[in-house]
């Protein structure tokens, strides 16, 4: 393997890793904000209950989510030297407005919100939360808007080699943008959803099982966490439907190969047919022999809002961008290394934006349909206590993390080879690219990308182990009152400072010195 498979392979596993843990992230802020607003706004203990259990998984994802991503931008500089060059103009500002702005919001008003239990206004408490759970959901924009960038380069002329500048405005409000931003924020909240409804069905068993009364309160803690969980994911299911066919239209306007080699279509078709299970040369990358069982004229629809127009084929696309963009890369070596004179393979690999688009959709339905079977399984203060259907659920909630993990898996592989896609709304002599093969660093060999991609690895394993330990750990032990043993049955934490006579302070206060 050169450099670029082995920078390709790190950038590829850290971000996926880190991947896992931002969803959940920012669909699980959002619920235990809105479980602070109705525990604030009713004063039942049930929602404080909930609060401070969900709180806790939200934290320790937090932080690890932190430490995974401050690696990212280190490896701009330490693999991706040139591509850093090439989009530092436009992501210098978008990435300083994410750690001025959104990670100021995040870290400060987190802090205030987990040591401020019993010691700030109830009201102020709970906009502290809301003010970190929104500097999230900002930093995520930050982030998506810079990856979109790339997506669909905007707002920028270039300026000798490089882009330069010339309108935020454009770059902060590019179409591709908005699709993945509101895309990436409904299917994060499936992830926290399947979590609620996972972890809140393997409680209300195990209390059944165990003979535990239906009338108090951590009962009521857990259906609501399942009902909430149900009814959230599958109101996000609908909208990633619809988010996803917004961005899916985007692509075939922007990256037409990206979408037809996700279809495995070959050869244009009119009207063309959406593909649901493909085989033969898949696998090899060969586009001149895969069948597909197919439902007709669907993959016009999806690409047009039609039924007829006609969807160009991998092999038409790969000759028209041979056309525009070079048939081989340019006879450079010191930009482009051992790829200096190849010829350009514009098709991305067939196997993976075919299997990872329709992992995605499979996935996400899954997870719907656990959230119907929970919602079904809890009506009218049933409690269900099969084995089969709560332990499935358990597993189930995996279903919506893989899900987001192969869309972007899908997303970033689709753009092959070019890590800055040419945005086709403009002239071609007008449009901005810059291959992956030229976006290496330099200076850097194999033996010290290989060195650093095992030691990430490794690290990031440890987290791994850290994390699932930390979070089952804490759900084994359910709610629990300050002094980490569980509650008694039916009665109420204890009371923050401003609703106690005595000026008492709850000790729990989400900051895990338990």
């Amino acid at each position: 393997m050169d450099v670029l498979d082995i920078a390709r392979w790190q950038f590829g596993i850290t971000t996926v890793y880190h991947f896992l843990m931002v969803p959940l992230t920012i669909g699980l802020g959002i619920l235990v904000a809105v479980m602070h607003t109705m525990w604030v706004r009713t004063d039942k203990p049930e929602w404080l209950r909930m609060t401070r259990f969900w709180g806790r998984i939200y934290l320790i994802n937090f932080v690890l989510g932190v430490a995974t991503g401050l690696v990212q931008e280190f490896q701009f500089g330490l693999a991706w030297s040139e591509y850093s060059r090439f989009v530092g103009d436009v992501f210098g500002s978008l990435l300083a407005m994410e750690a001025l702005l959104a990670f100021f919001l995040e870290s400060t008003f987190l802090g205030l919100w987990i040591f401020g239990w019993g010691r700030i206004p109830k009201r102020v408490h709970l906009a502290a939360l809301w003010a970190a759970v929104i500097g999230s959901i900002v930093s995520a924009y930050f982030i998506i808007a810079a990856n979109s960038w790339m997506q669909h380069p905007v707002g920028v002329t270039m300026d000798g080699e490089k882009p330069r500048l010339t309108s935020i405005g454009a770059v902060l409000t590019n179409n591709t943008a908005l699709a993945a931003f509101s895309h990436a924020i409904v299917a994060a909240l499936m992830v926290a959803g399947a979590l609620l409804v996972g972890i809140g069905l393997w409680h209300l068993r195990r209390r059944k099982l165990a003979g535990r009364s239906d009338a108090d309160v951590d009962h009521q803690v857990w259906r609501r966490s399942v009902r909430l969980g149900g009814w959230v994911s599958l109101a996000a299911f609908l909208a990633v439907a619809l988010t996803g066919d917004w961005q899916g239209k985007l692509m075939y306007q922007q990256q037409p190969l990206k979408m037809s080699s996700a279809e495995a279509l070959c050869e244009t078709e009119a009207p063309a047919s959406f593909s649901i299970f493909a085989w033969n040369k898949l696998g090899s990358n060969e586009c001149d022999d895969v069948h597909s069982i197919t439902v007709p004229g669907l993959l016009s629809f999806l690409a047009h809002s039609d039924f007829s127009t006609a969807v160009p084929g991998v092999n038409e696309l790969q000759e028209r961008y041979a056309e525009v963009y070079g048939a081989t890369y340019p006879d450079d070596p010191a930009r482009f290394g051992d790829k200096a004179g190849e010829p350009v393979d514009y098709q991305p690999v067939l196997a993976v934006t075919y299997w990872s688009f329709r992992l995605m959709i499979g996935l996400g339905a899954v997870s719907a349909g656990v959230a119907a079977y929970a919602l079904w399984a809890t009506r009218r203060g049933r409690v269900p206590t099969s084995r089969l259907g709560v332990h499935g659920s358990l597993l189930a909630i995996g279903a919506p993390f893989a899900a987001n993990a192969t869309g972007w898996i899908f997303t970033e592989m689709g753009r092959q080879p070019f890590v800055v896609v040419p945005n086709p709304d403009v002239p071609v002599a007008d449009q901005i690219w810059f291959f992956t093969a030229q976006a290496v660093s330099p200076g850097v060999g194999a033996g010290e990308v290989l060195t650093s991609l095992i030691v990430l690895t490794a690290v990031y394993g440890v987290l791994a182990v850290v994390e699932i330990g930390l979070i089952a750990r804490f759900v084994r032990r359910g709610i629990t009152t300050g002094d980490g043993t569980p509650t008694p049955t039916g009665t109420p934490d204890g009371p923050d400072r401003a609703d106690s006579p005595d000026g008492a302070v709850d000790d729990d206060v989400l900051s895990f010195a338990y």
